[in-house]
């Protein structure tokens, strides 16, 4: 079986990267951009880093800011109004995870018509290349700045969805770490936990490559190393920039080997109870894994080893349990080994959420089925 390895053409990385930017589009001949983002980050003036970029390369723009944490199809649809009010001719991302499916699901739909909802009974469904996009990434936690996935909430009925398709690539994509050095303490950890949850999601994936294994490892081995330094000093420079690589790997793994049951569980979670995506992959990930570890044990021993644990001496058991202690580990030490009841969860809407979380795309590529009631079990334990 042959593989397809999707990425962004082009990625500006490092400090001041966005400042690049402008030259970049310059030569492509852009003339006036979409920018879908926050009311926060336009209130704090982070957004102007953006703006007075594009401006200096003459390049015009309107700005949409009604992006909401966990991006609603009504998103979308204002999106693409104020897309076709303002004529721009492409679209740029400027924020986390939601601003960049809030954009993706615009470019998209622009380009192909519909319902975004359209797209998400299958994968790679789209017709046509969708309206360029540009990404500028703020936070190291979700990847979608270089991603295949999108995650769209339906507030109707409760119920949040990936949208997979190979034309969300974004033709360039900014990772500024300049841009995350104000991100606050607790979003660091969520977003941080979210990439660590990428990463070993994708290593033990039915769809896992070599490629992607080297991608997942490398990219455990800077969250593991670096995630609690700047949860606990948002200026330590150094670690902002390794954790931006970190998840940008993490991001090149399960853009391409796909995830579990951590995230077509966590998915239900936010949008049943409108949480944050990356604290419910947190509170998660360990006890997931200790499900899948009973399928796939060796690949958790990979995983303790990338997490620095010395497996030398140990049993293939131990090692499996020292990699899924140090998962909680971390997750305690920066804040996110929270108990799903703590945050309003209650057992009447588990059934309803592990029969989406089964039917949703993520839950493929699992390394070992579960059954209703297993995946019932699982949010219990964590309650």
């Amino acid at each position: 079986m042959s593989n397809v390895f999707y990425m962004p053409p082009v990625t500006l990385m490092g400090p001041n990267a966005i400042q690049s930017l402008g030259a970049e589009l310059a030569s492509k001949e852009l003339k006036k951009a979409l920018i879908v983002t926050d009311g926060v980050l336009v209130e704090v003036g982070l957004v102007s880093k953006l703006t007075d970029e594009l401006t200096a390369h003459g390049i015009d723009y309107a700005i949409y800011d009604g992006v909401q944490p966990n991006p609603t199809e009504k998103n979308i649809e204002d999106g693409l109004t104020l897309l076709a009010q303002s004529n721009a001719d492409f679209v740029i991302s400027f924020g986390g995870g939601s601003s960049h499916d809030t954009a993706k699901g615009i470019a998209l739909v622009a380009a192909n018509g519909g319902h975004i909802r359209d797209y998400s009974k299958g994968v790679h469904l789209s017709k046509k290349p969708q309206l360029p996009l540009v990404t500028v990434n703020t936070t190291a936690g979700t990847a979608s700045e270089m991603t295949v996935f999108a995650i769209i909430t339906n507030q109707e009925d409760e119920t949040k969805y990936p949208v997979v398709d190979k034309h969300f690539t974004p033709i360039i994509a900014v990772n500024d770490s300049e841009l995350m050095v104000a991100m606050p303490k607790f979003l660091t950890a969520t977003t941080g936990m979210d990439a660590l949850t990428h990463a070993v999601e994708a290593y033990v994936s039915t769809a896992a490559t070599p490629i992607t294994d080297a991608a997942a490892i490398k990219a455990i081995e800077l969250i593991i190393n670096n995630l609690e330094a700047v949860v606990n000093n948002g200026q330590d420079r150094e670690a902002r920039d390794a954790m931006q690589y970190g998840e940008y790997l993490a991001g090149m793994a399960f853009s391409n080997a796909s995830l579990g049951y951590v995230h077509s569980m966590a998915h239900q979670l936010g949008g049943v109870y409108d949480l944050s995506h990356g604290l419910c992959n947190a509170i998660l990930l360990a006890e997931v894994s200790r499900f899948n570890a009973q399928q796939v044990p060796e690949r958790f021993v990979d995983i303790a080893k990338a997490m620095g644990i010395d497996t030398a001496a140990m049993t293939q058991e131990q090692a499996v349990n020292a990699a899924l202690e140090a998962i909680d580990a971390l997750s305690e030490k920066v804040g996110t080994k929270q108990r799903l009841t703590d945050l309003g969860v209650t057992e009447d809407k588990l059934a309803f959420m592990a029969q989406n979380a089964l039917n949703d795309a993520c839950s493929l590529t699992n390394p070992r089925k579960a059954s209703l009631e297993e995946i019932v079990n699982i949010f219990k334990a964590r309650m």
